[in-house]
């Protein structure tokens, strides 16, 4: 035999050696894992690294409160959580004493569900354990004493039971379906007390949306504001009079702002870029391709760049006049198959839905309406047609994503986890294993857990889409979607197919070799005792999932320490060129990612009810997890996350009917321990197949019980006015208001402005060649009218009245390195939206509060009288001013009128805004700083704007004519959007005259006459 033929050979061997190795790890991939030592390891390396993290923390948290405690800079009196002291330990008291009444003022009716949730599952573990531990642990031990040679943690397991009567296991299966529903049931209640204190709350009592129904599907015939009148009369005919409105068709409009806010900040970053050393510019300006959605891409040479910051600033300028021309084109004649209809009183609007709850009159869905900002507006036109074959297509994508994954997932299983696996079926791989161990034991311990992280952070995003993809209306109800694909996704994958995958591997390699041997198929199914087998393998992995809960301290002890933020928000200020609006956004409370890790929650319990009758360790092991991570959460939801759509708790019954499936899972573990480790006359198992029924009969109860009340806030029928007639109209809640705050955001949102940084002011007039002119002549008396790159009405270069003083840069924001925080942009809607959409900062969207002077109310028609919260009378230089507080953000002309000849800007949903009384105030506001700070020159308590015109004459003029509202909160402060300095004097700084004052303007369809 020649050299060539033995090489080839051994190749073979090695080859089929190879095949066999991986046969072998695919039937048993936890062979050389499973010990009972791995079990204290596991405890010591989780408790000791675990506690390290929370003294780091303890030591990090009082000199970075930026990342650790942003809520207590940012929410408004109403939300601000308890201070904290300096001390290292200054942090376990709030989180001691904090109710969950206080809860839900601090944090929201979302957050305090979750508290509830995590502390029902830690109280609920801590008592399965001292029960489970209590019966099964001295029975499995007793009943394998003859087994001397086993392992310990094997011997807590029926893994060599035989023919024995295991009523215990019996006993604690009863009773732990007995014990979790009564902590269902108890917290059922609590969580139902809480939405009847949520309705009768302040903040909703005095929300639009409360007494606000929404209407999908209508149809042609009936798509009208009396069309939407006459649908709810044939369901509630004696209702009161309500406000009704359709919803236009806003056409493009949105996805014209979607590439204009993107333009925006690909401008930010090359002018960051570019201008990061303003003394030393780069030898050649920035260069990039032309947007393929720009319709003279194809007057560019193709393949070719173009000059950045000359491309952006044009595109920019062609986006924001195709808006203006959007806006000023949509019909209110073009209706959509949706709107909304409010009522005076909030019973009357939940009895209306209620009552239409099991009815479409005409095909048309009625039901309470979401938030304004919780809306997925671009899913509300799409027929119901439509959105049935949506949800099956991705429904069926799901599950082909689901099923896919079962190879990686055994692929991560048996190597990754153990890189020696992979070791025993590829030799050049075992060469450099064995010649740098250290280097790959550290590429096993990173690469492992980095893979299922990245996965666990996909899938989310990847549901998300999915779930807007399908047609889901709401963001709230899209989240509720994601926590039910997540959980059944993980408890496919990781838990049953896991578990199982050795197990299912063997009994099917086992009757495909009889089957080539000539046996019957039937036959060798039977010969295989898969129910033997599928105990077996839940017995050997039983231990790793011990190990696995135990390890999950970790990642909550991670959480805590915002090691991601700290790492990623120090990499973007040292090494990178953040624009100053990343750096605004680093400094925001992030968003709370409820899906995920109620999905983490719900994994990890039913993990431990699946094993909980075969290795009573995994409850303790879980009562220890919950135990932790409720005072660790508790702290992040307090301090550092805030809701970024709060759904007033709504996520419950998501929770509460995967528990139920969890529970009635364990029982099919407890049917399949009893059917095989049983005496030989079944009656362990026949005696426990009432259990899924208790869950089933539990779960109709409850949902008989309570889930009206929790949804409703009365449901009665829908009566008539006590007064005998129609409740009368209200004209500060008129109609045109009702379809400003559900309208489309696209119609009213505010267009951004490119930020730039104040060391690059003085050079940016040299590096950037668009237009620098005025701009007057692009204004026509249209309020939507643009000039330069903004909607909004820009003076030229030179400031009115101030002879030789430049204004700032037109068309650009400047913004100093004091001011680039998000205390001072909270009230923005460009930078909110993403951090709880105002509602954590003294400014929701959703208030209505009519007849009260003063008082916040969202309305865009305040100044229709003077007696609304929009009309505020002017106040003289010598007027005492009222306590500055940093609470509430005040707006820039509030408690300001103007001279002949200008006009408070036009109301929008966006815009209005009213400060509250002086008395919340609780510290000092960032928009009146002290002459000695940094960056500032502003008069402390400086008076407002001396009013030309007397504030009854100005109420008059606008009673006769339209009600443009009250003023904006655009953030920035009395200084513009910069906050630099731009005056010499004292002069109010809001100046009617200065940049961006008539940013957010209403459309023409919405103005009655010229200004």
């Amino acid at each position: 035999m020649d050299g060539a033929t033995w090489r080839h050979a051994r190749a073979l061997v090695a080859r089929e050696d190879a095949g066999l190795e991986l046969l072998d790890l695919l039937s048993n991939p936890f062979k050389s894992q499973i010990t009972g030592d791995s079990v204290w390891y596991a405890l010591g390396t989780s408790v000791g690294i675990s506690a390290s993290i929370a003294i780091a923390f303890s030591l990090l948290r009082p000199h970075n409160s930026v990342v650790y405690a942003p809520k207590l800079k940012h929410a408004d009196e109403k939300h601000a959580p308890p201070p904290i002291g300096k001390g290292y330990l200054a942090w376990v008291k709030p989180l001691w004493s904090t109710t969950e009444k206080e809860t839900v003022a601090y944090a929201g009716m979302d957050a305090a569900i979750f508290l509830r949730f995590t502390r029902m599952l830690r109280n609920l573990f801590l008592v399965l354990a001292l029960v489970g531990c209590a019966i099964l642990l001295p029975v499995y031990y007793s009943m394998n004493s003859g087994n001397s040679n086993q392992n310990w943690i094997v011997r807590l397991t029926p893994a060599q039971v035989w023919n024995q009567p295991i009523w215990a296991t019996i006993v604690l299966a009863y009773a732990c379906n007995l014990i979790i529903c009564g902590f269902l049931w108890y917290n059922y209640r609590k969580v139902l007390q809480l939405r009847r204190h949520y309705y009768a709350s302040e903040e909703y009592q005095n929300s639009l949306h409360a007494r606000t129904l929404m209407m999908t599907d209508i149809p042609k015939n009936y798509g009208s504001d009396e069309g939407i009148a006459r649908l709810i009369d044939q369901v509630a005919p004696h209702s009161s009079f309500s406000r009704t409105a359709m919803a236009r068709n806003v056409k493009h409009l949105p996805g014209l702002i979607s590439q204009h806010d993107s333009t925006v900040r690909k401008l930010e970053k090359v002018l960051a870029h570019y201008l990061k050393d303003p003394k030393n510019l780069p030898a050649s300006r920035p260069m990039c391709y032309p947007s393929k959605k720009d319709p003279s891409y194809g007057t560019y040479p193709r393949g070719q760049k173009v000059d950045a910051i000359e491309y952006l600033t044009q595109r920019i300028r062609e986006l924001e006049e195709e808006v203006k021309g959007a806006r000023a084109a949509i019909d209110k004649r073009n209706v959509l198959n949706y709107g909304f209809a409010s009522y005076d009183d909030i019973e009357e609007a939940h009895n209306i839905a209620y009552v239409c709850r099991k009815k479409k009159p005409h095909g048309a869905t009625i039901t309470l309406a979401p938030r304004p900002n919780d809306i997925i507006w671009d899913n509300m036109p799409i027929s119901p047609a439509t959105r049935r074959w949506r949800r099956f297509i991705i429904n069926l994508w799901i599950t082909v994503l689901t099923f896919l994954w079962i190879g990686p997932n055994a692929m991560i299983a048996v190597f990754l986890v153990n890189l020696n696996n992979l070791g025993l079926v590829w030799s050049d791989f075992q060469t450099s294993l064995a010649a740098n161990p250290q280097f790959w034991a550290v590429v096993q311990g990173v690469l492992s857990p980095a893979v299922t992280s990245l996965v666990y952070l996909v899938l989310p995003i990847i549901f998300r889409r999915l779930s807007i993809r399908a047609g889901d209306r709401t963001k709230s109800g899209r989240e509720r979607h994601v926590v039910g694909k997540l959980y059944a996704f993980f408890v496919f994958n990781n838990l049953i197919v896991f578990s199982l995958f050795s197990c299912l591997w063997n009994f099917v390699s086992s009757v495909v070799k009889d089957t080539t041997k000539g046996s019957d198929a039937w036959q060798a199914i039977l010969k295989a005792d898969l129910s033997g087998a599928l105990l077996t393998s839940l017995c050997v992995i039983s231990s790793f999932w011990i190990n696995w809960l135990l390890q999950r301290n970790l990642g909550a002890a991670i959480d805590l320490a915002q090691l991601w933020t700290l790492v990623y928000s120090s990499f973007m200020r040292k090494f990178s060129s953040p624009t100053p609006r990343e750096m605004i956004e680093l400094t925001a409370p992030p968003p709370f990612d409820y899906a995920s890790y109620y999905n983490y929650f719900l994994f990890y319990a039913t993990v431990a009810f699946a094993f909980s009758s075969i290795q009573p360790l995994v409850l303790p092991a879980a009562a220890l997890y919950f135990a932790i991570d409720v005072w660790l959460k508790k702290y992040l939801l307090l301090y550092i996350f805030v809701t970024k759509t709060e759904s007033g708790g709504m996520f419950w019954r998501v929770l509460y009917n995967r528990l139920c499936f969890a529970v009635i899972l364990s029982n099919l573990v407890v049917y399949l321990v009893t059917w095989e480790r049983g005496d030989g006359t079944r009656m362990q198992f026949y005696s426990s197949l009432p259990l899924p029924l208790i869950m089933i009969i539990f779960k109709i109860y409850c949902a008989k019980t309570f889930d009206t009340e929790l949804h409703y806030c009365s449901s009665r029928s829908a009566r008539k006015n006590p007064e005998g007639g129609l409740a009368q109209k209200d004209p500060l809640r008129s109609q045109n208001f009702l379809a400003k705050r559900f309208g489309h955001p696209a119609l009213y949102k505010p267009l951004i402005t490119p930020m730039v940084h104040a060391r690059a002011q003085n050079i940016l007039a040299a590096v950037y060649k668009g237009r620098l002119t005025d701009g007057r002549e692009a204004y026509t008396g249209d309020t939507m009218s643009t000039s330069g790159y903004s909607d909004a009405y820009v003076l030229d270069s030179m400031q009115a009245g101030k002879p030789g003083k430049g204004a700032a840069m037109p068309g650009f924001e400047i913004v100093p390195e004091s001011r680039m925080d998000f205390e001072y942009y909270k009230n923005r809607p460009e930078f909110a939206a993403e951090h709880g959409g105002g509602d954590f900062y003294g400014r929701s969207e959703d208030v209505y509060r009519p007849g009260t002077p003063g008082s916040t109310w969202a309305g865009s028609d305040g100044g229709s009288r003077p007696s609304s919260p929009g009309f505020m009378p002017a106040v003289p230089r010598t007027a005492s001013p009222a306590p500055v507080g940093r609470s509430y953000s005040p707006a820039p002309d509030s408690g300001t009128a103007y001279p002949g000849g200008y006009s408070r800007p036009l109301g929008s949903p966006y815009q209005a805004y009213t400060p509250p009384p002086p008395e919340v105030a609780r510290s000092r506001s960032p928009f009146y700083a002290s002459p000695n700070e940094s960056g500032t020159n502003l008069v402390m308590q400086a008076a407002p704007m001396p009013s030309a015109t007397p504030a009854h004459d100005r109420s008059q003029d606008r009673l006769g004519g339209r009600a443009p509202g009250t003023a904006g909160m655009l953030g920035g402060g009395p200084r513009g959007y910069g906050g630099l300095p731009q005056h010499e004097d004292d002069t109010p700084d809001h100046d009617p005259t200065q940049y961006d004052y008539f940013r957010g303007q209403r459309t023409r369809g919405n103005n009655s006459g010229a200004w």
